[in-house]
């Protein structure tokens, strides 16, 4: 667990100040500067650029980390392959969209026209999205995710907080805002590649691994889990533009990203996870696997389960910060959250699932998931609105995650619950309910930074006191001496 460990704190640390700039970006610049429709306008493109993401990657960087290790005679013609596949599916598509943009355009605009004329914008920035992927997958296997992940999660919030500022003082058109938005995306991926391609030079080489036909069957089958995973994750975005008014779209989104603090951790410890898990079932270590999965799994309870009550007990206060029209995501916050706790709690878990022999079932599984949030969504938005779409989100979310647990426990005879895993969930819904009416009268920046302080020294200490994690404990032996 060394290097797991080593980098996973980098990753977090680094995962977290991007986090920080996307809270600045979401919480109160785009808030302040954007009007609610063009801040949804924005959200729309990002999450329907996210979607066709696994499409225009063709699954590659799924594909890279399961088979390259493997490939060690075949290498050279193993990463050409993987470079060019994607262009079967992007040069097609591009066509598509050049040929039909009237009609692709009008579908997307159906209830808000303001969308229509942004389809090559939301190309482009999946398309970017997808080879970024693949870039970063390239130097995961070279276990280097460092900058990759500095790239992911600070390069463009960064960029985009730059961006915000000059449109704030008017050095910047909105249009011209819009547009540099595209340009950030493709500069990320550029630089993605050169640092990819500094830890391993790409050698073109068409003799292609014997094996490619099972390559390429994983890679298309990869875009379905892939698909799937990010409907569950984008599609509410996309479906809300589709049924209400595109600002609900930015009222929605806030929420969300506040829910989403809580996976900070998991898709730090994921970079370096995921090559790991692997390399675990290719040398089929069930032992080092288990004990893999079972360590993640309390790890990131352990953090998920305190950012996810700290955001739950401040929620009151922080909204009192933003724009009253974004105030009403309480049971967005909650709901999303939760699924989200329920994520990190199953650790490394699609790392498993997606490199095992079972993957096919595993995707078949995730297909049918998505067309069941789709349903849900379809059925709960124009009842409920954007809390409709909230628990569209967190069924769909449970049910997948419950499978994919029993599935693992069939197959693979274990789970990744401990006598600990109980005393965190103990511990948290103890703190909870200590601190739930607990409410002072100050400024709300002071509220949340007195409220989280107690928490969060009360939950160390009972975590120390009864050294409920081995890992968590040596870090806070190191911390207390220092």
């Amino acid at each position: 667990m060394g290097i797991v460990v080593k980098q996973s704190i980098v990753n977090t640390l680094t995962t977290y100040v991007g986090f920080g700039l996307g809270a600045i970006n979401t919480l109160f610049l785009y808030t302040q500067i954007l009007e609610p429709t063009y801040y949804g306008l924005v959200t729309f493109i990002l999450a329907t650029a996210a979607i066709i993401m696994p499409l225009l990657a063709l699954g590659v960087h799924n594909t890279l980390v399961k088979f390259y290790s493997e490939q060690k005679e075949e290498r050279n013609g193993f990463l050409t392959l993987l470079l060019l596949s994607p262009l079967l599916v992007i040069v097609p598509l591009a066509l598509l969209i050049y040929f039909k943009y009237e009609n692709i355009s009008n579908f997307l605009a159906q209830e808000n026209a303001i969308a229509k004329d942004y389809v090559w914008y939301i190309f482009i920035i999946g398309l970017c999205m997808a080879y970024f992927e693949i870039f970063y997958a390239w130097s995961k296997v070279q276990l280097k995710s460092v900058f990759g992940n500095f790239m992911k999660e600070v390069f463009a919030r960064l960029c985009v907080l730059i961006l915000l500022i000059c449109l704030s003082y008017e050095w910047l058109t909105l249009a011209l805002f819009l547009k540099a938005l595209v340009v950030v995306y493709v500069m990320r991926t550029v630089l993605m590649k050169l640092y990819a391609y500094k830890l391993r030079k790409p050698v073109l080489n068409f003799n292609f691994p014997t094996n490619t036909k099972q390559i390429l069957n994983y890679s298309f089958l990869m875009i379905l889990g892939g698909s799937a995973a990010l409907i569950l994750l984008e599609i509410d975005k996309f479906m809300i533009n589709q049924y209400v008014a595109i600002e609900n779209v930015a009222f929605y989104g806030v929420a969300v990203y506040i829910a989403t603090v809580i996976i900070v951790p998991s898709r730090a410890m994921h970079q370096i996870t995921y090559p790991l898990t692997a390399k675990l079932l290719n040398e089929k270590n069930l032992r080092g696997l288990k004990e893999l999965y079972q360590k993640s799994s309390l790890t990131l309870f352990i953090a998920s389960g305190i950012v996810f009550l700290l955001i739950v007990l401040n929620l009151k206060d922080l909204y009192t910060l933003l724009p009253k029209e974004y105030s009403k995501g309480f049971y967005i916050v909650f709901f999303i959250g939760l699924a989200k706790v329920f994520d990190s709690v199953l650790g490394n878990i699609n790392s498993i699932l997606y490199n095992s022999k079972y993957y096919k079932i595993t995707l078949m599984l995730g297909v049918l998931l998505a067309i069941t949030t789709i349903v849900l969504n379809i059925w709960l938005i124009p009842k409920m609105g954007i809390e409709g779409a909230a628990i569209a989100s967190f069924i769909s979310i449970c049910i997948f995650n419950l499978v994919k647990l029993f599935f693992v426990k069939f197959k693979f005879g274990f789970h990744p619950f401990t006598k600990a895993s109980f005393k965190i969930l103990s511990t948290l819904v103890f703190l909870g309910l200590l601190f739930s009416y607990l409410q002072f009268p100050f400024h709300a920046i002071v509220n949340i930074l007195i409220k989280s302080i107690l928490v969060t020294a009360m939950y160390l200490g009972l975590l120390f006191r009864f050294n409920i994690s081995e890992e968590v404990n040596q870090l806070l032996h190191r911390f207390i001496k220092k």
